[in-house]
């Protein structure tokens, strides 16, 4: 029911709305494409059967196509997380409706409990890959009073846009590269050094994302023009974090599918 609802509907939600969305299309592949080369064997055949044979580069913009119906409108809230720049996610009261640190948690449960439907899981494990993306996107853990960015305007290039836009998706379309020419492209780390990264808790990812956002805040002004000098200082910090979130994803799928088994 659910994969049905989702190939009937992505398509014209696709070609009315385009996409404004965390990373952008380009950027959440990129994200499933890293973590698809870092699967462990029994993760990569445990997720080709739940999602019959999709990539994780596939699945990772599901969250956000299912955005334009209805029915999903409460996950919403789980793309993000809303709070005080002098606060860590520890020291602030969760909010009621679900946010993405949340919403990674329940996910993981879902995949990890072994009396949930096939279908269950296979809805969650599609979310799962894009929240953690979302939570890798410095300004989906931004201030709410500027809903992460969105109220900051700024000209891009001398078009209207906003700060949390150009993090999402334009440094990314700027340099009209697919999602694995991107993903061929990233920084390159040790072994030991992945193996830091990917180990990271999960607690670390949004406070993390919330110190590049407040570098992010401290660096723009109300309709500052940016261009070139913008994407050569900030690009860096794009490519690292999509790179994390791929070898991230990759380690949590791996601990799931080593200890439970998808539900057939």
């Amino acid at each position: 029911m659910i994969k049905s609802i989702f190939l009937s509907l992505s398509a014209l939600f696709i070609s009315a709305h385009g996409f404004s969305s965390d990373w952008g299309q380009t950027g959440h592949r990129v994200i499933g494409f890293v973590a698809q080369q870092h699967l462990s064997e029994a993760a990569a055949a445990a997720i080709d059967d739940l999602l019959d044979g999709e990539s994780l580069a596939f699945a990772s913009t599901y969250g956000d196509e299912i955005r334009s119906i209805k029915s999903y409108k409460n996950y919403d809230p789980w793309h993000y997380v809303n709070m005080p720049l002098d606060k860590r996610y520890a020291e602030v009261e969760p909010s009621e409706k679900g946010d993405v640190f949340q919403a990674i948690k329940h996910c993981l449960g879902v995949l990890q409990d072994t009396s949930t439907s096939r279908e269950d899981k296979a809805f969650h494990l599609r979310l799962l890959v894009h929240f953690v993306g979302d939570i890798h996107q410095p300004l989906h853990v931004g201030r709410a009073e500027d809903r992460g960015g969105n109220g900051i305007k700024v000209l891009w290039f001398g078009k209207k846009s906003n700060i949390h836009r150009v993090w999402d998706s334009e440094m990314i379309n700027g340099y009209q590269m697919s999602y694995t020419e991107l993903a061929q492209n990233l920084p390159r780390h040790s072994e030991v050094e992945q193996e830091a990264i990917a180990t990271t808790p999960l607690s670390q990812w949004v406070d993390e994302s919330q110190g590049y956002a407040k570098q992010i805040y401290g660096d723009v002004e109300q309709d500052q023009r940016l261009g070139y000098a913008y994407q050569r200082i900030h690009f860096p910090t794009v490519r690292f974090r999509l790179y994390a979130a791929g070898l991230r994803l990759a380690h949590v799928l791996n601990e799931t599918f080593a200890t439970s088994k998808s539900k057939g």
